[in-house]
């Protein structure tokens, strides 16, 4: 989902500065009821951490290919987000897309404010999504299909939706903009197949490792009820 440089230029990417402050601002909520509800600082700390490395791998390591406007990752932000919370999630994608620019790609780094939107406000929006689809009682090693699809859908979508703004704002209406948006969309709904696989597959994982139930590597949600 990296912006490509040239997409938004001049002085109409000023607007990302201000969606990444809004982001950040959706991003330290999060961080903050990891640390009021979900084991304190510490545990914010560690899991972003984890959550930092997981995401510069998904970036650097993981196969990604440029379609269209932008580039096509598996970025994994449902599976970050049930294994350690929307805080570390949200941390986690914002430091390992700064690590991955400040010392891999540096020509991304002007379009950093428009990569963090980009990831960080669907992850809000998911996170919203599925305190209203996962019931308080079922943890989230319990979570179906149904539900990790649900949640990778909305992840995924607000994504293409986010490249699509951006294009659209820098480039405008025109038939070539138009279809390298399409081809881009058509190519990263494929995750969705993908993404909700890798939840269960490491939810089951999980499941199989209840000695780590009340470890602060991991959200206190993957293996209990809601506070």
């Amino acid at each position: 989902m990296h912006i490509e440089p040239g997409v938004v230029d001049g002085a109409k990417i000023v607007l990302s500065y201000a969606t990444a402050a809004t982001a950040a601002g959706l991003g330290l909520k999060m961080a903050l009821d990891t640390i009021r509800k979900d084991g304190g600082v510490t545990a914010l700390v560690m899991r972003s951490v984890i959550a930092t490395l997981c995401v510069f791998t998904f970036f650097e390591v993981f196969p990604h290919h440029a379609v269209g406007v932008s580039e096509v990752h598996l970025i994994l932000g449902s599976t970050l987000y049930l294994l350690f919370g929307g805080g570390p999630a949200a941390i986690g994608l914002a430091l390992g897309l700064l690590v991955q620019g400040v010392f891999f790609a540096p020509f991304d780094l002007p379009q950093y404010g428009m990569n963090v939107t980009t990831l960080l406000v669907p992850l809000y929006a998911m996170s919203l999504i599925a305190k209203r689809i996962i019931p308080a009682g079922t943890a989230y090693t319990d979570v179906t299909y149904k539900q990790a699809l649900a949640l990778s859908t909305s992840y995924q979508g607000g994504i293409v939706l986010w490249v699509g703004f951006w294009a659209l704002y820098g480039h405008g209406f025109g038939a070539e903009n138009l279809a390298q948006i399409a081809s881009f969309g058509a190519a990263y709904m494929l995750v969705i197949i993908v993404e909700p696989l890798a939840d269960l597959g490491v939810l089951a994982i999980a499941k199989t490792m209840r000695r780590l139930e009340g470890a602060p590597v991991l959200t206190n949600r993957l293996y209990n009820a809601a506070a």
